[in-house]
């Protein structure tokens, strides 16, 4: 029989298969589609120390292999989530969840950080400095290497939890900022986050976003991903969350033997929402198929 348990910077996981931030939401509407303790974990929406609107609409485009959004860090804030979602989730979770958190500077990080520290429900921190979306802090943080090290640096005297830094693909070079990341605190890496792009309406000329350019996440994206991981996985002493594009369990394997040591799962889960489930039944049998007995066995060749 073949074993599919991982352990993410010290926390052991029955699978490797994650749903990735914002696609997600805080659990509740997949719990009622399925039994979500079946996930690895997730990472649940991205959180501010307060709450956020997001972006004007439309803040979703089709396009070829995937899809561009801009929803801009639409969140009820650190104090509604631990008062309201994080009750409610434990009701229907019972395994440590991924908590995203943004900020506009690296105090707003490290107070959402500290508040979240104390919940027994989180398990890691997952530091998103690569959002597109939002006119500060975000991918602006990702981007600049001194920016992305005053970030986790703030974050890491904070918590006890593991902290992982979610990069942009947006940089020339992803691995210096991982490096940068790893020697000021974090404890992992996830990448990638979505690459930059936009649509017009030939109709009437404009862009299809109100924000004008958003992120673009999907199939398309995968082999820019697979690389940035393998990249990564070489670069740096901690373990790496393989996210962009994975649609199937051999996308899984895929992104382990590029070095991953867990996955994240994003816009499969808006196209189909059983798209995790169908991925982690699958999985056995496709690492059979493969000849594999151990994905931890796997992910540490991979690198």
């Amino acid at each position: 029989m073949v074993d599919t348990k991982v352990c993410l910077c010290g926390i052991e996981m029955e699978n490797p298969v994650m749903a990735a931030s914002g696609t997600f939401g805080y659990g509740l509407e997949f719990a009622e589609l399925y039994d979500i303790n079946i996930l690895g974990s997730f990472s649940f929406k991205g959180t501010t120390a307060e709450p956020r609107f997001g972006n004007p609409t439309p803040r979703i485009a089709d396009c070829t292999g995937g899809m561009l959004n801009s929803v801009g860090l639409q969140n009820p804030g650190v104090d509604g989530v631990i008062e309201n979602e994080l009750p409610k989730l434990k009701k229907v979770f019972n395994k440590p969840v991924c908590a995203n958190i943004c900020g506009n500077s690296p105090e707003e990080y490290a107070l959402v950080a500290n508040k979240l520290d104390a919940c027994s429900q989180v398990g890691w921190m997952e530091v998103n400095i690569s959002c597109p979306n939002v006119k500060s802090g975000g991918m602006v943080f990702g981007t600049d290497p001194e920016a992305a090290a005053s970030v986790i640096a703030a974050v890491r005297k904070v918590t006890k939890k593991p902290v992982i830094a979610k990069l942009s693909p947006n940089t020339t070079d992803i691995c210096m900022i991982a490096s940068v990341c790893e020697n000021a605190g974090a404890d992992g890496i996830t990448a990638i986050n979505t690459l930059q792009g936009m649509r017009i309406d030939l109709r009437t000329g404009k862009p299809v976003l109100a924000n004008t350019i958003g992120g673009l996440s999907g199939p398309a994206v995968f082999p820019v991903a697979l690389r940035a991981v393998y990249q990564i996985s070489r670069a740096v002493d901690i373990p790496v969350i393989g996210c962009g594009g994975i649609s199937s369990p051999e996308d899984v394997i895929e992104m382990m033997m590029a070095g991953a040591t867990a996955v994240q799962i994003g816009s499969a889960n808006l196209v189909d929402p059983y798209a995790c489930r169908d991925i982690i039944r699958d999985l056995p049998e496709t690492m059979e198929k493969y000849g594999i007995d151990s994905l931890a066995d796997l992910c540490t060749a991979g690198r």
